[in-house]
């Protein structure tokens, strides 16, 4: 048993450690209103359950805990200050540094008991008192509940439920047209689920947040998806969907579209290359990792993240992104000679970009890249991937450059280039993973430069 957990139990059951429950009851009580809020949403989260920076951001949003992002992100630093919540993953090759978090056990307790005495989370689960029609505003299944239609039914309100969150196996009556204002539907990593059980979500008008990350039984999302006119968040990475469908021009409030699997990056390619055309198995590796968007994505005006976009053949599609001036993050697949011009024009345009990730399977990508005469001047995170024989010209431009990742590139690494990065003023991470360099060149690193580095990573 974990030392926590023992340190819970024994505030239970020892009248010894009634204090110790006051000190951390006075530290709740202590905190702002509206870090109470963010405080008790995580009562959602399964015991044990490591839950990242990202899902916890996207859903304050989207219940308006928060006004944007950037807010979000400071509610969940000012936790971690707090110790209201525990770091579980510090990545050092993170511009954020804390990438998950973890509610230490003593103070889930505390929350968990308040959130059920204001109405807040019902927690669905082995044991629990599943007949008492709560008005409850969320709803959490744990994978050990194993109840039918009907007891789930006859759990709660339905028509009251704001929020969805599914852990384990998917069972098609956990969505009912009965949830009316349903604005957060978490199905990240539900096994089972599949393309038609989605095809009704077009019903759900008020969804704000919805999250099928990890559901490798989604190969495609439904032309209803069009009719989510509130929706601020698709995440649809590390599914099968290869082709987004047209409505989803419609969406014009979306702020974040996450897509693209990354599942074939660094590793070999599949073992079938042996027995079919190489092109072939280039285009299933392509797939696998970007995703195609229709033509009227430039309608989705309230974008500030698009990731992964497959860009090959499809030169219509660069200048609508051209036109997504709000754009802050982009990650985009398939850059090639022919699309080459467009693209540095069109990214040269996007004046609040900040992060930058372009994966190309054409022979130089820096000749392509060398292409663009003036970089967005605010980036502070570019991930080249793809071979290229020396960086592109203008990385030396990049004064708020603050993190760079090569992989797969294979750059010839000289004392030029390494005295153009280690002269950026504000370079704290430099990341060259698998086959980032010519491994056969020595590379040295002289005093004076990378005066603000502070994580080298070489994989």
């Amino acid at each position: 048993m974990k030392l926590d957990r023992c340190i819970s139990l024994e505030m239970e059951m020892n009248p010894k450690f009634e204090g110790v429950k006051t000190v951390l009851m006075k530290s709740y009580d202590g905190l702002p209103y509206y870090l109470k809020s963010c405080i008790l949403y995580l009562s959602i989260f399964l015991e044990d359950c490591t839950v990242s920076r990202r899902r916890f951001v996207s859903r304050w949003v989207a219940e308006g805990y928060s006004e944007d992002t950037s807010m979000a992100k400071r509610y969940f630093m000012e936790l971690l200050e707090r110790s209201m919540i525990l770091p579980t993953q510090i990545s050092l090759c993170s511009i954020q540094g804390t990438d998950s978090c973890q509610v230490h056990d003593p103070i889930r307790d505390i929350i968990i008991e308040k959130s059920m005495e204001e109405n807040l989370v019902f927690r669905l689960e082995e044991g629990c008192n599943s007949n008492n029609q709560g008005t409850f505003r969320h709803l959490a299944i744990s994978s050990n509940w194993d109840g039918d239609e009907g007891q789930f039914e006859a759990t709660m309100k339905l028509s009251c439920i704001r929020s969805l969150t599914v852990f384990g196996k998917w069972r098609p009556f956990y969505i009912s047209d009965k949830m009316r204002f349903l604005r957060v539907l978490d199905l990240e990593g539900t096994k089972d689920l599949a393309d038609h059980h989605l095809e009704h979500i077009g019903n759900h008008l008020h969804l704000r947040y919805l999250s099928l990350r990890g559901c490798e039984g989604i190969y495609y999302l439904p032309d209803s998806v069009g009719n989510l006119r509130q929706l601020e968040t698709l995440d649809i990475k590390y599914t099968r969907i290869t082709r987004l469908p047209r409505t989803i021009a419609k969406l014009s409030k979306l702020c974040q579209l996450k897509a693209g699997n990354e599942f074939y990056i660094g590793e070999e390619r599949p073992s079938l290359a042996c027995c079919v055309p190489f092109a072939s198995c280039c285009a299933m590796v392509i797939q696998a990792y970007a995703v195609k968007v229709p033509v009227g994505i430039g309608e989705l005006k309230s974008l500030n993240t698009l990731r992964c976009v497959h860009l090959e053949w499809e030169n219509a599609i660069i200048q609508e992104i051209e036109g997504l001036t709000k754009l802050r993050k982009l990650g985009v697949f398939g850059i090639d000679r022919g699309n080459g011009p467009e693209f540095c024009s069109a990214i040269s345009g996007l004046d609040r970009l900040e992060s930058l990730s372009v994966r190309s399977e054409v022979w130089d990508l820096c000749d392509i890249l060398n292409g663009m005469s003036s970089p967005p001047e605010n980036l502070r995170s570019l991930k080249l991937l793809g071979w290229m024989d020396e960086l592109p010209q203008w990385i030396k431009m990049l004064q708020n450059l603050v993190k760079i990742k090569l992989e797969s590139t294979e750059v010839s690494i000289n004392d030029e280039e390494l005295r153009i990065l280690g002269n950026l003023p504000n370079l704290s991470i430099l990341s060259f993973k698998e086959k980032s360099f010519q491994s056969a060149l020595p590379i040295t690193f002289h005093s004076g430069l990378f005066r603000s580095l502070v994580t080298l990573e070489l994989v």
